[in-house]
């Protein structure tokens, strides 16, 4: 496939089979009746097994792994108290190159959720359709969140947790039912017998943890279009020339994290995402929402990794050798003249491993 053009503002493209290891060749199925069974659909039935617990490569993984174990050996983590004023949150954030943090209620010494960019998206639409309040911003504080969510009708802020020594599949379950992309892992202190937040699991480091250590994600060789994987329908996009909080508005009342950007001819661009709107408000200037997404995109930093694009004959294990390889959260799925087909997530991503080919009773509700 070749590579997108790079766009001023846009910053590039990746696809998996750009830089990726070439395509192994699937063995022919021998013309016989009954119809055998092909190596690749073998390969995936070995990689990605329905029933039998013994064929269970990837699933058995995550239940005898623990949500530790995903753990880097060294990390920070950064706490808020829910005391903090909304506007130093966000300065903190940028300064450290991060776009989530756990919460804590220190008068009641606990646990009190996770503080992502869907909540700094909930302020701009409080503000937006309360403009008289806007004068009162900069004494905003985290624990008055739940208020905003009230009042403009979203879900609650994301307190779901997993203690860290629990199984990883049991952690993955609880964030695809939560619907939650990130989550608290949550001990209990010894000496003082109270919660205490240890780090934050994603779907990312979930997914490259197992793309490194389970060898079965290279059996995972069917192509795209014959998996029921990643969303095609009702897609929601916009143009460079589109005011963000558009863009904005579509994000809160959809619970997704991207809008695809097409140009006229329908090509995609770019990618509007959630944590673009950290940029956007960096300064404080809430009252400046009528800028283009176009305008929005300038302001990305220069380490911007770019946006990371596939098509529906890109395999799951070349997908998983890039997610393995870089810091991706999503793929656009585009044609050969890079219109827009679809949207893969890493949510998607994670379903389809955990719960493809199981029984009725351990599907998600």
């Amino acid at each position: 496939m070749a590579s997108l053009p790079v766009v001023p503002g846009h910053e590039g493209f990746v696809q998996p089979a750009s830089y990726l290891r070439s395509r192994g060749q699937s063995q022919p199925m021998t013309p016989a009746k009954p119809k055998p069974e092909s190596a690749v659909d073998r390969d995936q039935r070995l990689g990605l097994p329905h029933a039998d617990p013994e064929q269970q490569r990837i699933r058995d993984f995550l239940k005898v792994r623990t949500s530790y174990d995903v753990l880097p050996l060294s990390f920070r983590l950064i706490i808020f108290d829910t005391t903090l004023l909304v506007k130093k949150s966000l300065l903190i954030l940028i300064q450290n190159g991060i776009v989530s943090a756990p919460l804590w209620d220190s008068k009641t010494s606990t646990f009190a959720g996770l503080l992502t960019t869907s909540d700094y998206i909930n302020v701009i639409q409080y503000y937006w359709q309360n403009p008289e309040a806007m004068s009162r911003i900069d004494q905003f504080r985290l624990n008055s969140l739940r208020d905003i969510e009230k009042a403009i009708g979203v879900a609650p802020l994301e307190t779901v947790s997993i203690h860290p020594l629990r199984p990883l599949y049991e952690a993955c379950r609880r964030m695809l039912e939560s619907r939650a992309r990130r989550m608290p892992l949550v001990d209990i202190d010894d000496e003082t017998k109270r919660a205490m937040v240890v780090s934050v699991l994603t779907q990312y480091r979930i997914l490259k943890f197992v793309a490194v250590n389970v060898v079965e994600t290279q059996l995972l060789r069917k192509p795209l279009k014959h998996l029921n994987l990643g969303t095609y329908k009702h897609l929601e996009i916009a143009k460079m020339s589109t005011p963000v909080i558009e863009v904005i508005h579509q994000l809160v009342k959809l619970n997704i994290s991207s809008v695809p950007i097409l140009n006229s001819d329908g090509v995609v661009i770019n990618v509007f995402e959630a944590v673009d709107v950290i940029t956007l408000i960096k300064g404080g200037i809430y009252d400046e929402l009528d800028q283009t997404v176009g305008e929005v995109l300038q302001k990305r930093s220069d380490d911007f990794p770019g946006i990371y694009t596939c098509s529906i004959d890109d395999r799951l294990d070349t997908i998983f050798d890039t997610i393995r390889k870089s810091r991706v959260h999503r793929l656009v799925i585009i044609d050969q003249d890079n219109r827009l087909i679809g949207v893969l997530t890493l949510s998607d991503i994670l379903e389809y491993i955990l719960l493809e080919g199981e029984g009725d009773d351990l599907q998600l509700e």
